[in-house]
């Protein structure tokens, strides 16, 4: 479920639609719960490959983690 909200997410934020035609093909959604645990498993490797496959297609820059650049404050609600 948490792929497929991912996707939802992107395509809403980006204006952008991303073709999944595989898992499409697949016919299997996460509210599918009478299909089996490997079609379940396939469907979601599939998604995230298809996925993946279009955000890196895209050129979206990434994002590198650096130790120093956060601040050692702690925020604190009043």
């Amino acid at each position: 479920m948490l792929l497929v909200q991912v996707k939802k997410y992107y395509e809403s934020t980006n204006c952008d639609e991303i073709l999944t035609e595989r898992y499409d093909n697949l016919k299997i959604s996460p509210v599918h719960i009478h299909k089996n645990k490997i079609c379940h498993k396939e469907a979601i490797l599939t998604l995230g490959d298809e996925l993946v496959g279009y955000i890196q297609s895209r050129s979206v820059p990434t994002v590198e983690y650096s130790p120093g650049a956060g601040s050692e404050e702690v925020a604190v609600e009043h």
